[in-house]
């Protein structure tokens, strides 16, 4: 009996939206799989990851889990529901249990983008509470981001950005889910928002099946999107067994 062929939920960064995927859900759709794109909340590791759990019961089958960049410590969090049968790191960080954003790029080279992010003040509740938010400056966008994309293009882009929370660069996930599942890994080698470095390495500790784009920017959604549907139509060839078990997977392997 044929296995049920997963939907691809598709988890956004911060400072960006949902529309960052529109060619990898065109790309997918001609490849005949249902697709979701969620509306990622940006509010903090917690609370983003309790929402995604919340849309993955909702899900009737299997699931292939995306997340670009902070989406990757998303799924991370919440990848291991019962019905995740793979996961998809894009331009990503893959953090361990208690290893947060910082803690891991204090290992590595920093990013050049974070000390230019803008910080603007949010109230986070009916009771006065306030936090920090961060937004790409409009002239770091294209050259820190979206280099290879078009000026048009990038500035759209640009203004379309969601602020994202700053205790996402603090928040730690408590589980790490690609330990249980196939993991599956693109890694943007131009990239000036999230060091290379930090993406081969979290890819590789995880056994991830890695794919470098040696001149693709952090926008590789958008730039690339043929690529980035492949590799997530790869992740889809996974099914389960009867048992929950997943069924296939190549691991650690770079192509």
């Amino acid at each position: 009996m044929p296995l049920t062929r997963p939907t691809a939920v598709l988890v956004h960064d911060g400072c960006s939206d949902a529309t960052s995927w529109f060619g990898v859900v065109a790309e997918l759709h001609r490849r005949g799989l249902s697709v979701l794109a969620l509306a990622n909340p940006l509010r903090g590791l917690p609370h983003d990851a309790a929402y995604l759990s919340s849309v993955l019961a909702a899900v009737d089958g299997p699931v292939v889990l995306v997340g670009h960049s902070y989406g990757g410590a998303v799924i991370t969090e919440a990848g291991a529901a019962p019905n995740v049968v793979s996961l998809v790191y894009v331009a990503a960080y893959l953090p361990d249990v208690g290893e947060s954003h910082d803690a891991l790029a204090s290992r590595f080279t920093p990013s050049p983008l974070v000390p230019r992010l803008r910080r603007t003040r949010f109230a986070t509740d009916a009771t006065d509470d306030w936090a920090n938010e961060l937004t790409v400056p409009m002239e770091c966008f294209r050259p820190f981001v979206a280099a290879d994309l078009d000026q048009e293009v990038a500035q759209v882009l640009a203004v379309l950005q969601r602020p994202v929370a700053e205790r996402v660069l603090t928040d730690a996930p408590t589980t790490a889910a690609w330990r249980t599942r196939p993991s599956w890994a693109l890694v943007t080698g131009a990239d000036r928002a999230l060091p290379p470095a930090i993406q081969r390495f979290t890819a590789q500790r995880a056994g991830a099946t890695t794919l470098e784009l040696p001149e693709a920017s952090h926008a590789v959604a958008v730039s690339r999107p043929t690529a980035v549907a492949e590799l997530i139509h790869d992740a889809a060839r996974v099914g389960r067994d009867p048992a929950g078990k997943a069924a296939s997977g190549r691991r650690g392997r770079s192509r």
